[in-house]
C-alpha cells in the first residue's frame, strides 16, 4: 500500500522517483551487486613495473637508466654480501672459506684476489652476487633465499648480511607485503569507530561504512584496471593512498548527507520525501567539492614522475566513485530503514532542526560575531607563528632515511661503510655509447671517485661502475656527481645514474612540478569557487585561508619532524602532495559551510545566514574533519617515511582547517564584511543583512 504521507509530500524530480519505496530497493542493491561482480570478476589491474616508473622523465639519471636497461644482462640486479667478524679480525682460513661460499653463490670477481674482497681493517669482507629476476616479487624471493643460504653456511663467529640495489629493492617490497590489507583494515576500523562515536547509534554507522567500503574496493579495481589499459605507472603506495582518500572523502560526504537527512526528518513525515530534499540540498556542495578535488588531482598528470601521474588518475577515479555512491546508493540504502535507525537519537517531526541557541557552535558563532575583527587578527597571528618553520624546510631524503624501521639492506650498508669506501654498497653508474675507455679515463680523473671499472658491455653500450668516496646523501657525494656529469659532458649519449644521481634529479623534478602544478591547483580551485558561489570576494578569501592553513601545517610539521621524530628533511615529493590534498580537501569544509550560509542568507541575511550555517553544520563538519585527519594519520601504518610525513602534515592541516579556520576565521571574515563577503552577488534582504547580529 502506498504511503499516504508520501503522496501528500512527494516533491517533483528524478531524485524523488528514485527514492520511492518500490524503487529504493533496486537503487540501493543493484549498484552494490554490480560493484561486487566487478570486484570479484576483474580484480585489481596488473602491470609489469619498470626501473623508469619512479624516475623523472627526461633527466640525466633517467636517460642513463634507459641505457642500462638496454644492456644484454639488464635483468640482473646486484646484491652485495657482507661478512663481519663478531670479534676481532677474519682469519685467513675463514677468508678462504668465504671465497668458496661466494663462488658457490655465483659471485663475480672483485679484484685479483677473486670473488671476496677483505677490508684493510680485516673485520669485514664483501662479495658481489648478481641476482637475476624478472619482477620485484621474483627479486625479493631470490634475495630472501640468498639470505637464508648465507645464514645456514656462515662460519662460526661470522655474521652475514645482504645489501646493494637488489637487497634494497627486496626490502622495499617487504614493506608493502600485506600492507594494503593492513592499511584497509586500519582505515575501516578508524572510520567505524568515529562513525559510531558521531552517531551514537548501534546500527546507523554500518550503512555508510558498508557503502563507502564497497566504493573503495570498486575504486581500486577501476583505477588500477584503467591505469593498466592506459599504460600509466603506479606503485605499491598508490592503492593505499587511494583507499585513504576514498574512505576519507566518501565518509565526509556521507556525514554531510546524513546530517541534512536528519534535519529534514524533523520537517517531513515521510522519510522518502525528507531524503529527496536532503539529496537536492546536499548535492551541490558534494558535487562542487568532488569536482574541485578531481580537477586538482588531475593536475598531477603534468608531473615528470610516472608514478605521480598514476596516483593523480587513480585518486581522481576514487573520488568520482565515492561521490557517486554517496549521492546515489547511500540515500536509497538509508530510506529502506525507518527512523529507528537513528536510535537512540531518533528525529521527530516538529523538533528544532537548525539552530539550537544552547549548542556549542551557536555560542562560538555569537562570540565571533560580536568581535569579528579581533578574531580575524588573532587567528592570522596564530597561523603566522605556526608557519615560521616553513622557511627552514629542507627536502630530499637519502636512502637510509626512507624507512621508519631500518631494514637489513640499510644497516648492512652502514656497517659496510665503516670498513670500505662508502660508495661500495651502492656504486653510481656511468652509461655511454661513446668510447668506453676514454669515458673511463675521464671518470677516474674526477675528485671524489675511489674507483671505476667497466662492468658490462653490449649492443654498443658500456656501463662503468663508479665507487664514490663520500657517504650516501652527503654534500660531498652530490658534489662528486655534479663533477662526474661535467667530466662526461663532452661524450656523446653518456649519462650518470644510480642512487645519488637519481636523488639530485628527483629533487630537480619535484621543484619543477611544484613550480608548474601548485599555481594550477590554486587557479582551478579558485575557478571552481567562482562558479559555485558566483562571487569574487568570498572565493579569494577562502583560497587565502586554505593557503594559510597549508603554510601553518607545514611549519608545525617541520618542527615536529626535526624535533621529536628526528627526521633530517622532507621527502622531495611531500610538499606537492600535501599541498594538493590540503588545498583540494581543505576547501571542502569551506564549501560545505558557505553553501549552507548562502542558502540561509536568502531568508536571514548575510550575517544571520552565516551564524545559522555555523550552528547547523558545526558538528557534522568537525566530525568530518576529525575523521579525515585520523584516516590520513593511518598512513603511518606503512613503515615508509614519505607516507608518514604526508599523513602527518595532512592530519595537522585538516585539524587546523576544521577547528580554527572554518570555525573561527571564515565566519569572522563573513561577519566583518557582511554583504561585501558575497560581492558582487546579493544573497539576502538588505535590511536583514544590515541588522543581523545586533541581538546576538
Amino acid at each position: 500500500m502506498a504511503d499516504p504521507t508520501l503522496a501528500r509530500e512527494r516533491p517533483a524530480g528524478r531524485t524523488s522517483a528514485l527514492l520511492r519505496p518500490r524503487v529504493a530497493w533496486l537503487v540501493a542493491l543493484l549498484p552494490l551487486l554490480l560493484a561486487g561482480a566487478l570486484i570479484a570478476g576483474l580484480g585489481e589491474g596488473e602491470r609489469e613495473r619498470t626501473s623508469l616508473d619512479s624516475l623523472p622523465a627526461g633527466f640525466d639519471s633517467t636517460q642513463g637508466t634507459e641505457l642500462r636497461d638496454a644492456l644484454p644482462d639488464e635483468g640482473a640486479a646486484t646484491a652485495i654480501v657482507l661478512w663481519t667478524s663478531d670479534s676481532g679480525k677474519l682469519g685467513s682460513g675463514v677468508a678462504s672459506g668465504l671465497a668458496d661460499q661466494a663462488g658457490a653463490l655465483g659471485a663475480v670477481p672483485t679484484g685479483p684476489a677473486g670473488p671476496v674482497l677483505v677490508a684493510e681493517d680485516g673485520t669485514a669482507a664483501i662479495a658481489v652476487v648478481p641476482v637475476q629476476s624478472d619482477s620485484a616479487t621474483d627479486n625479493a624471493d631470490r634475495v630472501g633465499e640468498l639470505r637464508r643460504q648465507l645464514a645456514d653456511d656462515a662460519p662460526d663467529g661470522v655474521t652475514s648480511q645482504v645489501t646493494g640495489p637488489a637487497a634494497v629493492e627486496a626490502d622495499l617490497a617487504a614493506v608493502f607485503d600485506g600492507a594494503d590489507t593492513n592499511l584497509l583494515l586500519a582505515t575501516a576500523g578508524v572510520v567505524a569507530l568515529l562513525l559510531l562515536f558521531t552517531y551514537r547509534s548501534p546500527v546507523l554507522w554500518l550503512i555508510p561504512l558498508t557503502v563507502v567500503g564497497v566504493a573503495d574496493r570498486l575504486a581500486a579495481v577501476l583505477a588500477t584496471q584503467s591505469l593498466a589499459v592506459l599504460d600509466i605507472a603506479w606503485d605499491e603506495s598508490t592503492v593505499g593512498i587511494l583507499s585513504v582518500l576514498v574512505f576519507g572523502a566518501g565518509t565526509d560526504y556521507a556525514l554531510l548527507l546524513i546530517s541534512r537527512y536528519r534535519d529534514e526528518l524533523r520537517s517531513h513525515d515521510s522519510r522518502h520525501v525528507a531524503m529527496s530534499v536532503a539529496v537536492r540540498r546536499t548535492a551541490e556542495a558534494v558535487l562542487s567539492s568532488a569536482t574541485t578535488v578531481v580537477l586538482g588531482l588531475l593536475t598531477l598528470l603534468l608531473s615528470v614522475v610516472p608514478t605521480t601521474r598514476g596516483l593523480g588518475v587513480a585518486c581522481a577515479i576514487g573520488v568520482v566513485v565515492a561521490a557517486a555512491f554517496v549521492l546515489l546508493v547511500l540515500p536509497a540504502a538509508l530510506v529502506l530503514f525507518g527512523r529507528w535507525v537513528f536510535w537512540p537519537r531518533v528525529p521527530h517531526v516538529g523538533e528544532a532542526a537548525l539552530v539550537d541557541t544552547n549548542s556549542f557552535w551557536h555560542k562560538v558563532g555569537v562570540r565571533v560575531a560580536r568581535r569579528p575583527a579581533a578574531f580575524v587578527t588573532g587567528t592570522l597571528v596564530l597561523l603566522a607563528v605556526m608557519a615560521i618553520g616553513v622557511f627552514r624546510i629542507d627536502t630530499g631524503l637519502d636512502r637510509s632515511d626512507q624507512f621508519l624501521v631500518e631494514p637489513e639492506a640499510i644497516s648492512a650498508a652502514e656497517r659496510l661503510g665503516e670498513s670500505f669506501p662508502a660508495g661500495v654498497s651502492d656504486p653510481s653508474q656511468v652509461l655511454t655509447r661513446d668510447d668506453p675507455d676514454a669515458v673511463l679515463d675521464a671518470v677516474r680523473g674526477v675528485d671524489g671517485v675511489s674507483s671505476a671499472t667497466i662492468s658490462s658491455r653490449g649492443d654498443g653500450i658500456a656501463q662503468i661502475d663508479t665507487v664514490l668516496g663520500a657517504g650516501s646523501g652527503t654534500d660531498e657525494a652530490l658534489s662528486t656527481i655534479d663533477s662526474l656529469r661535467d667530466a662526461v659532458e663532452p661524450f656523446d649519449d653518456t649519462h650518470v645514474t644510480g642512487t645519488e644521481a637519481a636523488a639530485i634529479d628527483e629533487g630537480s623534478g619535484a621543484a619543477r612540478d611544484r613550480l608548474l602544478i601548485l599555481p594550477l591547483i590554486l587557479a582551478l580551485v579558485l575557478g571552481a569557487l567562482f562558479v559555485l558561489l558566483r562571487a569574487v570576494v568570498a572565493p579569494l578569501l577562502l583560497v587565502a585561508t586554505v593557503l594559510a592553513t597549508y603554510a601553518a601545517s607545514m611549519g608545525v610539521a617541520w618542527w615536529l619532524f626535526t624535533g621529536p621524530l628526528g627526521f633530517r628533511a622532507l621527502d622531495s615529493g611531500v610538499p606537492l602532495l600535501a599541498f594538493l590534498f590540503l588545498v583540494a580537501l581543505g576547501v571542502d569544509y569551506n564549501i560545505f559551510l558557505v553553501t549552507r550560509a548562502r542558502e540561509e542568507a536568502a531568508e536571514h541575511g548575510s550575517r544571520g545566514g552565516m551564524l545559522r550555517a555555523l550552528s547547523a553544520t558545526g558538528g557534522v563538519i568537525t566530525s568530518a574533519g576529525i575523521l579525515l585527519a585520523a584516516v590520513f594519520a593511518v598512513l603511518g601504518v606503512l613503515p615508509l617515511v614519505v607516507l608518514a610525513q604526508l599523513g602527518t602534515i595532512i592530519c595537522i592541516g585538516v585539524l587546523l582547517d576544521t577547528l580554527v579556520v572554518r570555525t573561527v576565521l571564515v565566519p569572522a571574515l563573513a561577519f566583518a564584511l557582511g554583504d561585501r563577503f558575497w560581492w558582487p552577488r546579493r544573497v539576502g534582504p538588505a535590511t536583514l543583512s544590515r541588522s543581523a547580529g545586533r541581538s546576538w
